[in-house]
C-alpha cells in the first residue's frame, strides 16, 4: 500500500505520563498515533534531539517501564538515533495488535498506537465557530468539507 514516513524529534513536554522529555511525532508532542493495515510506517530518527532515546514498540504502555516487553513482529531498525539515517520501521499486518510507542531509555516518553484495519476509515475533523462563509454558529469540517453527508458501512470502523 502506502509508506508514510514520520520526523521524530524530542523535547521537553508534557503528555499523560507527566512532564520531561518527550517524542515529538512530526511536531505534536506525544501523539496517539493510528496506523493503517497494509502501510509501512517509518519513524525517522535522524534528528539531534533523538540522541538516547530509541524509538521502540509494546503491547503495554510504556512500553518495558510498564513491564511490557518490546514488540518486534514486523519491526526494523535502521542506525544509532540522533544520527544521520537512524529510524524505526513497523509494517502493519491483520495481526499487528494496539501498541505504545515508547523510548527505551526513559519512562513517559511516547503513547497509543491504533491499528486500522483495510477496511477502517480515519477522518480528520475540526469545527469553525463564530460567523464566516457558512454562517454563524459552531460547523464541523470532515477531512476540509463542512457538515458533508457520510455513508458508513456496516462491519467498518471509523475514527
Amino acid at each position: 500500500m502506502a509508506t508514510i514516513t514520520y520526523t521524530v524529534t524530542v523535547a521537553s513536554g508534557t503528555n499523560q505520563y507527566g512532564t520531561g522529555n518527550k517524542f515529538y511525532i512530526n511536531g505534536e508532542v506525544s501523539p496517539v498515533l493510528y496506523l493503517q493495515e497494509g502501510n509501512t510506517y517509518i519513524f525517522d530518527q535522524s534528528d539531534s534531539s533523538n540522541s538516547g532515546h530509541p524509538l521502540r514498540f509494546s503491547t503495554t504502555a510504556n512500553g518495558t517501564h510498564g513491564s511490557g516487553s518490546e514488540y518486534t513482529t514486523n519491526v526494523t531498525t535502521n542506525g544509532t538515533p540522533g544520527n544521520s539515517g537512524a529510524y524505526t520501521q513497523i509494517v502493519i499486518s491483520g495481526s499487528t495488535p494496539g501498541l505504545h510507542y515508547y523510548c527505551t531509555n526513559h519512562s513517559g516518553m511516547g503513547a497509543q498506537v491504533g491499528i486500522l484495519g483495510s477496511t477502517d476509515t480515519e477522518f480528520a475533523v475540526t469545527v469553525a465557530s463564530g460567523i464566516n462563509y457558512f454562517g454563524s454558529g459552531n460547523k464541523y469540517f470532515i477531512d476540509g468539507i463542512v457538515s458533508p453527508l457520510i455513508h458508513l458501512v456496516s462491519g467498518s470502523t471509523y475514527t
